[in-house]
């Protein structure tokens, strides 16, 4: 089972090498740690997470601070280059960084290791340089305006400035998220300090330290750490000292961590979101229906559910060959086949208990509602309900739980959605060209901010507007030349009459 327990004691069988969590410029060696046991399968592994006092934790924030300010003279285009290379020596399968996320990875997370093998895989090739460069072009037509002073469309010129000092604050499990948020603020030519997450403290400081590798002038701008939020000391200080904080987790954290900044810090916060599928009745055909059924199960077998972006409802529309009630049961076929390929991770007390509460509540409605059914593996690795009337948009309990929910007609989904627009992030369809469209307009009228394919649901294109924000923008403030100072300039140049 996956768990965090204060280490200590004799080493267990299947136990491997303490791993030190992390990365910071002058390296972790001499500070102390605390430790953390994660255990998957019979393996364990102790990972030490370096801890810092305040007087430490403000004089990286000093170090890293003049470091972001030295990476305002790198060119972009050197910095993409060097992000590239970093993804590529983790693609590397023989590169020993690489080794170690494989062999780590699967036993902190809980994921099986095929799951994070493909993962990795996937996330990093997201870092190529064609990529990273179209990460750039989503948000800036022209990119050089980083590296100096561009024609403003309006008249003038422009110069986009990212913060000295950024702090990233990451939360969950699944391994890749940080990089998007570490990326995003090396293109942004920003100093960073990186709080990951206890329940995936690795990752992010491989990355770092093959950056280092790579572009020493960017590891010099980089620290990642992984802390007690709201108890360790060094965490008030970085708050403090940041110019901006980009944050990931829960609202309620998010909104903590809000009352303690400076009211001149700049927070983006992206906090609890619920994303669905949306099945069409012209997808409903014999042999396209199982098809698409798989395409669901994949999305919401991989990494259980955790991120924002995996479906929790599925709204399945009435006139296809196949009914709704037939697709919720090859769901659940598929779901099933998929645990013999990819078996979901062990889950904790609290996570098991809230699975069974769902799956009591699921099957209460059974009592009560005519045509309404749950069908679940005996030993709950994964469940399925099915509702065969309209029901607004609710979460499931993750960790492979769904609920398919029949409509006469798509049209009558937008007023589902409509009082959750809030909480609402990405929509998976299986819809014909001319109604994928009209669904996507109408999804987007009450909050959705991607309509993805089923089974891409938890594999978001490079350079998507997470949450339907602009990735660099909100961290950039930008200098303008007015026309009519270069107007003026003329009249003071050697060459004036």
């Amino acid at each position: 089972m996956n768990r965090l327990t204060p280490a200590g004691g004799l080493a267990q069988a299947g136990a491997v090498p303490a791993e030190t969590a992390g990365y910071l410029p002058g390296g972790l060696a001499g500070l102390p740690t605390r430790a953390l046991r994660f255990g998957r399968a019979g393996s364990t592994v102790e990972v030490l997470l370096p801890v810092l006092d305040a007087v430490r934790a403000d004089d990286l924030a000093r170090d890293i601070r003049r470091a972001g300010e030295a990476l305002k003279v790198l060119p972009v285009e050197t910095i993409a280059r060097a992000v590239d290379e970093a993804a590529q020596r983790l693609l590397d399968r023989e590169h020993p960084l690489r080794i170690r996320a494989e062999r780590l990875l699967p036993v902190v997370t809980g994921y099986d290791p095929e799951t994070v093998r493909l993962s990795l895989t996937g996330t990093l090739k997201a870092f190529r340089l064609p990529q990273l460069r179209r990460f750039l072009a989503a948000d800036l037509p022209d990119p050089g305006m980083l590296d100096g002073f561009r024609p403003n469309p309006r008249g003038g010129l422009a110069r986009a400035y990212g913060p000295d000092l950024l702090l990233h604050v990451w939360a969950g499990n699944v391994p890749g998220l940080p990089l998007w948020s570490l990326a995003r603020g090396l293109l942004a030519k920003a100093g960073s300090i990186g709080k990951a997450s206890s329940g995936e403290p690795l990752l992010a400081g491989w990355f770092a330290q093959a950056l280092a590798e790579v572009e020493p002038r960017l590891g010099r701008a980089l620290a990642i750490l992984c802390w007690k939020g709201g108890e360790d000391p060094a965490e008030q200080v970085f708050f403090d000292a940041a110019d901006a904080v980009v944050a990931y987790g829960g609202n309620d954290a998010l909104a903590a961590i809000a009352r303690r900044l400076p009211v001149t810090t700049r927070f983006i916060g992206h906090g609890h979101k619920v994303s669905l599928g949306v099945v069409a009745r012209e997808a409903l055909r014999p042999g396209k229906a199982e098809r698409v059924a798989g395409l669901a199960a994949r999305d919401i077998a991989r990494f259980e559910q955790q991120g924002c972006y995996a479906p929790q409802m599925i709204y399945v529309e009435r006139g296809g060959p196949v009914s709704p009630r037939a697709f919720a049961r090859h769901l659940a076929a598929e779901l099933d086949a998929l645990e013999g390929r990819h078996p979901r991770r062990a889950l904790s007390l609290g996570e098991a208990a809230a699975l069974a509460n769902w799956r009591d509540d699921e099957q209460m409605k059974v009592l009560a509602e005519p045509g309404r059914s749950v069908v679940a593996d005996p030993a709950l690795r994964w469940a399925v309900s099915y509702a065969d009337a309209p029901e607004e948009l609710r979460p499931a309990a993750l960790n492979r739980t769904v609920t398919v929910v029949a409509l006469d007609d798509l049209t009558a989904l937008p007023e589902l959605l409509r009082p959750y627009r809030a909480l609402l992030q990405t929509a998976g369809v299986a819809a014909a060209p001319e109604r994928l469209h009209a669904l996507a307009g109408a999804l987007g009228a009450v909050g959705v901010t991607r309509v993805a394919a089923l089974g891409r649901m938890t594999v978001p294109e490079p350079g998507w507007h997470n949450d339907g924000r602009f990735n660099l923008l909100e961290l950039l403030t930008f200098t303008e030349i007015d026309p009519a100072a270069e107007d003026e300039a003329e009249a003071h140049a050697p060459y004036a009459d």
